[in-house]
């Protein structure tokens, strides 16, 4: 017996949900009515967690939630300019409505449950003086149970994730990363607070400095090399953030740290194109503020693998693999192994402009830099591969300054280029009309 449920909404206060059963053709349709005093204002439609606004009017959580994330700040049935966004459970229509479904009794009303109360700031500054606490004494147990229900409260929902974002608990999480980083037997907690800080981005400059902290590294690092996908894929991401501080002694600490190697190795494993984006950020990071470093890289194999992704990776992944290649060119050998790899000239004039401003930026300064080392002859392919009209392109669509001087270097260089070799052509034919002294 098959069934399909079909909603009709008769009058302005009323709403009836109407089963049509595939019963003999005698058998008139049965239908519920919702009360109105049950139906939300604004969805019109049964209240599954009612609240009360500063207005004294009632409606379903997610409802008004929807209604004032949008940007409006009054009451949709009186119009009224709300005092506060604070919502007070409806307890009392709440437990109405549970047992008005109670007495349907119906199939297509189920009973509503109990819905758990959103987690206020004054919950969050609790749990944060608590885990602050824990962290000074170095009571890991109790910094344990304290993560377990951060964890908890963040998965019932997103607005108790962001409440604890809003409300400072990852510069904590950070400060207590840092404390117990160096006991390898709270390996199971460290990874859980690596978990919670990805959803509290941005954690600022203040936590990720505490990451920075020699035994804090120590520990992202090893985490990044890892076992776990997931685990690997977060360490990345603090990685690419820690790198960002551009301090030599971090710098200095990714070296010693082998990092360069683990993050080479996530983006072989390719397991997930926001790790490979934070692998190649942190990479990028690293050639930039410690260019000697790039050597390494290459005796890894980073070049290669840098062009297979350029080659098909979605745009993202692509942008960042030319900015990393662009960070290489910076050294001699560098340029040199870039320069032995046959795709790499006709792809970078490809991506002129496809991609995005940064790619097509970062294409012609890899050109700009592998045409000086090269000289005449990679020009000569630049010119044969159509880069001049994809660089007079660039020129001509809305991009920065900083794009346009690229842009305008290259032209030249490809103008110079071919007036030379128009000046060879001509040469070449007033020879041919040359007779031979005998």
């Amino acid at each position: 017996m098959g069934f399909l449920w079909r909603t009709r909404l008769r009058g302005a206060n009323e709403k009836k949900i109407t089963p049509v059963i595939s019963w003999p053709e005698s058998e008139p349709e049965s239908e519920i009515t919702i009360p109105p005093e049950f139906q939300c204002p604004i969805s019109i439609d049964l209240m599954k967690d009612p609240v009360i606004i500063s207005t004294g009017i009632t409606y379903d959580r997610e409802s008004i939630e929807t209604w004032i994330s949008s940007g409006n700040k009054t009451c949709p049935v009186t119009n009224t300019v709300l005092t506060t966004f604070d919502q007070i459970p409806n307890h009392t229509i709440r437990k109405m409505i549970q047992g008005w479904c109670v007495e349907k009794g119906s199939p297509l009303i189920q009973r509503i449950p109990t819905p758990r109360v959103p987690l206020m700031p004054c919950e969050v500054y609790e749990i944060r003086r608590k885990l602050s606490s824990a962290t000074r004494r170095g009571d890991f147990e109790k910094c344990g149970e304290i993560i377990a229900k951060i964890k908890k409260l963040g998965d019932e929902s997103e607005k108790n994730r962001k409440c604890v974002n809003e409300n400072g608990v990852g510069l904590v999480l950070c400060d207590c990363f840092e404390k117990f980083s160096g006991d390898e037997k709270l390996t199971i907690m460290l990874k859980e607070i690596l978990s919670l800080l990805m959803w509290m981005i941005p954690i600022g400059s203040e936590g990720i400095s505490k990451l920075a902290s020699a035994s804090a590294f120590h520990c992202v690092a090893g985490l990044l090399k890892s076992t776990g996908d997931t685990v690997r894929q977060n360490a990345a991401f603090l990685m690419k953030e820690i790198l960002s501080l551009d301090e030599t002694r971090v710098h200095a600490f990714a070296v010693e740290n082998g990092v360069a190697e683990a993050l080479v190795k996530l983006i072989r494993d390719s397991v997930s194109s926001s790790a490979t984006n934070s692998s190649l950020i942190a990479i990028y990071q690293m050639v930039l503020q410690k260019p000697e470093i790039a050597s390494e890289f290459l005796e890894i194999g980073l070049v290669n693998l840098t062009v297979e992704m350029i080659v098909d990776a979605e745009n993202s992944v692509c942008e960042k693999a030319l900015a990393v290649l662009d960070a290489i060119c910076e050294t001699e050998k560098g340029r040199e192994e870039v320069s032995k790899n046959e795709l790499v000239m006709p792809l970078l004039v490809k991506k002129i402009p496809k991609v995005s401003e940064s790619a097509t930026r970062s294409s012609m300064s890899v050109i700009l830099k592998l045409c000086k080392t090269e000289n005449a002859f990679a020009v000569e392919e630049v010119v044969r591969l159509g880069a001049f009209q994809k660089v007079l392109l660039v020129l001509q669509v809305g991009y920065g300054e900083e794009t346009k001087e690229k842009a305008t270097e290259l032209l030249k260089m490809m103008n110079t280029q071919m007036k030379l070799m128009s000046d060879c052509v001509d040469s070449l034919k007033e020879f041919k009309y040359i007779k031979k002294p005998f």
